[in-house]
């Protein structure tokens, strides 16, 4: 049970300790003056779309039609280099398709930068025809590096800019982004949207995995409104915030539990076979595996000063924020029980705060806002005897879904990588020559967003866990 039944009398007196306990901190945790509201971070709670826009986002106006057909054009031709066999027509479709994209001029964005909702459209349409790009071309024509054209790389790098996100494929173009109303005269809701208006392999799976990714984005709008509950009271100390405060964290136990379902029903709506071989390759950024190639944005800055990695679910502002709610520390710099293990040390302690830098810049700004106040949650559960047991519930039910994540992954990601199994759709020699070079590469599977997956995970779960205090 958690401490919210006011009349049970065990947690009545213990509600009545709490407060006798923290009165002396009240000041401190009084609500600071005029503060910034959700909305100014680009927060959309009051159409309960959260992170993602209040609409859909709409088509680039016609001086910007080169790069929508572009991307029309490359959906209905291309295919992966990995899956080329010499003379074939798809081949030669992406010869001539790349060809193309070499050729068009580098078009102006000034028509955009007055518009959010445009610029948003050319930083998802841009990242995709960079992906098609690099990743149509096949493995014999990729020496270390690729040239990205100035025809994409320069107004990349220029709504990016004005972004203040990563130049390359995020989770916002494909996910946040990419999606439409299945009725625009109906309101925006998951029943209503339709994901995936841009696809890679055109599979249903693809398109099965955008949704199970937006759905949990959906999910966690009920988590912001929740943190805008707990920041808008007026002080955290009395009686009546307790019980408030006991009251919201049981609502976010049930809302991680939904979200943790959510993630374990991927099974049921992606293939791990399809999504590991046909999905999966296009989401690879720069550098990312032992033999892929580096990136190089022509007439652009040193591709080394880029963050280029793609997208990754790590990248959800939803989890960035519940996590700094709660307190989860990733980069072991708090001294928590229990010690981390040496696995736990090994792993990428920087990735969490790195795939900050691909969130439009307004969001993580909203993260930053939260990081930084005065009543942080995990410090008012220490001195709060009231608040420790709703607390820890919380964080459990996060290390709990942090379980059924290492569990898909190893599903789709880490069995996968091992498995040898040619899958239904893809040529045979093409796939046999990509599994001989996949057994030649050493070191462990890595994630979308370029590092060792199963690590990373498992620390993340065990960071989670040690956020848990003794009652």
């Amino acid at each position: 049970m958690y401490p919210i039944d006011l009349l049970s009398p065990s947690h009545l007196f213990s509600n009545v300790l709490s407060v006798l306990n923290s009165v002396q901190l009240l000041n401190r945790r009084e609500a600071p003056g005029a503060q910034p509201t959700p909305a100014d971070f680009e927060v959309n709670l009051q159409t309960n779309t959260g992170f993602l826009p209040e609409k859909p986002i709409p088509r680039l106006p016609e001086a910007y039609s080169a790069w929508e057909n572009a991307l029309k054009r490359a959906q209905e031709v291309l295919v992966l280099g990995e899956n080329l066999t010499e003379d074939t027509d798809s081949r030669a479709d992406g010869e001539l398709w790349r060809s193309h994209i070499r050729r068009l001029p580098v078009i102006s964005i000034d028509e955009l930068k007055t518009d959010k909702q445009l610029l948003r459209r050319a930083h998802k349409v841009l990242a995709f025809l960079v992906q098609f790009y690099v990743h149509s071309i096949p493995p014999d024509q990729t020496a270390g590096s690729v040239l990205i054209p100035r025809s994409l790389a320069t107004p990349l790098l220029e709504v990016s800019n004005i972004l203040r996100m990563a130049p390359v494929l995020t989770f916002a173009d494909t996910v946040l982004w990419n999606w439409d109303l299945i009725n625009p005269e109906l309101p925006v809701t998951i029943e209503n949207m339709h994901f995936g208006d841009e696809l890679f392999s055109g599979t249903e799976d693809e398109r099965n995995f955008w949704f199970s990714n937006a759905k949990v984005e959906m999910l966690g709008v009920e988590i912001l409104h929740l943190l805008n509950e707990y920041h808008s009271l007026p002080n955290v100390s009395d009686f009546a915030s307790v019980s408030k405060i006991n009251r919201l964290l049981t609502r976010l136990v049930a809302i991680v539990g939904r979200i943790e379902e959510t993630l374990k029903a991927t099974r049921d709506l992606v293939d791990p076979s399809t999504f590991y071989w046909q999905v999966r390759p296009w989401f690879n950024g720069s550098g990312n595996g032992s033999s892929s190639p580096t990136w190089v944005y022509e007439d652009g800055p040193d591709a080394s000063t880029l963050d280029l990695s793609g997208p990754s679910a790590g990248q959800s502002s939803v989890m960035h924020a519940l996590d700094i709610f709660l307190d989860i520390d990733f980069r072991l710099q708090q001294r928590r029980y229990p010690a981390p293990s040496e696995s736990n040390k090994r792993s990428d302690l920087g990735f969490m705060e790195r795939m900050r830098h691909y969130m439009p810049g307004a969001h993580r700004d909203y993260l930053s806002h939260l990081a930084n106040t005065s009543r942080p949650l995990r410090e008012l559960a220490k001195s709060t005897p009231g608040v420790k047991e709703s607390y820890n519930a919380a964080v459990s039910a996060v290390r709990k879904f942090r379980d059924s994540h290492v569990r898909i992954a190893c599903l789709y990601v880490v069995s996968m990588a091992r498995s040898t199994a040619i899958p239904v759709g893809c040529p045979v020699f093409a796939m046999m020559q990509r599994i001989e070079r996949q057994q030649k590469q050493t070191g462990p599977s890595t994630g979308t967003g370029g590092t060792e997956l199963s690590l990373l995970l498992k620390s993340n779960r065990d960071a989670t866990a040690r956020a848990v205090m003794k009652i």
